[in-house]
């Protein structure tokens, strides 16, 4: 196993951040990691990087502890954390020399990292003057400097524009193809296009671990889209039985259940019990999102 976690428990003072989490990651895979914000994704992987230790339990990254073999835990890791730790006054290729002396790693690495994640056109310019996303791939570049086995990317796309992200998704999904990659994000568009499996945590707790296909057929809700020909007020709403949310979005109405049976003509009915027309009535058809508030809700 690439990576191995047994049992993890981490509190600060009485806030409990992890809680008994247990999981493994095969060599090869690329394991989306979700989980609403302070539910224990960056305590885990400053865990698995040796930034901190856990209170109890076992971790291991290729199978070394990392308590008791944290430099060659570091050595197989590339780790690029949330907020991306840059020298914005150096020249790329300065900073990813002084990275290079670190990792003792040959110069001449420097120059496959910039071509391997599309550092080239932007190499002679310092990191200040880069945009957000040629920021996000120097440090991709310095994770990938050692050539490690596993990658650890917490929030590798927070910020970037529609474009960069598609940049960076690809440039993640290419560089998985011969490595480990356990990553953190809140974008599940960028999961469902690159994971091959997915772990949800939710209050330090593991809730769900699969592939994408088999979390989403497992979920019991599914969402109506219905704009009525008039206002109805919310508590009239409520009334629609199985309903568990509504929310308004201008006119229309996005209507949670949580039924396997098909809940239109229930919605339909409704409107004609009320005096009300139904200009349009879909269902949106489940996906990681409607997976990821079913298990964090």
């Amino acid at each position: 196993m690439s990576i191995e976690v047994q049992n993890i428990s981490k509190s600060y003072g009485t806030q409990k951040a992890l809680d008994n989490v247990s999981f493994s990651v095969k060599k090869g895979e690329i394991v989306g990691f979700l989980g609403p914000n302070g539910a224990g994704k960056s305590t885990l992987m400053k865990i698995l990087t040796t930034y901190i230790n856990a209170d109890a339990g076992i971790a291991k990254v290729n199978d070394f502890d990392v308590n008791s073999n944290q430099i060659d835990v570091q050595k197989s890791v590339g780790y690029l954390p949330e907020h991306n730790p840059l020298y914005l006054d150096l020249y790329v290729k300065e900073y990813l020399a002084f990275n290079a002396d670190v990792y003792k790693v040959d110069k001449s690495r420097i120059d496959e990292v910039i071509s391997l994640t599309g550092l080239t056109p932007e190499s002679h310019k310092k990191i200040g003057q880069l945009s957000k996303g040629y920021r996000q791939r120097v440090g991709l570049a310095t994770a990938l400097l050692h050539n490690p086995s596993v990658l650890i990317l917490d929030e590798p796309t927070t910020g970037l524009d529609p474009n960069q992200l598609v940049e960076i998704r690809d440039l993640i999904k290419n560089i998985g193809k011969d490595k480990t990659v356990f990553l953190s994000t809140h974008i599940m568009q960028e999961v469902e296009a690159i994971c091959d499996r997915v772990i949800i945590i939710n209050q330090g707790k593991i809730v769900a671990d699969n592939n994408i296909d088999s979390l989403i057929t497992e979920i019991n809700e599914q969402i109506i889209e219905v704009e009525f020909d008039k206002t109805v007020e919310e508590n009239l709403i409520a009334q629609i039985p199985n309903i568990t949310s509504h929310i308004l979005n201008g006119n229309i109405w996005e209507l949670t259940f949580t039924s396997n049976e098909d809940m239109r003509s229930t919605v339909f009915d409704f409107a004609q019990a009320n005096g009300l027309k139904t200009l349009q009535l879909s269902q949106k058809n489940k996906d990681l999102e409607s997976v990821f508030r079913e298990k964090t809700k």
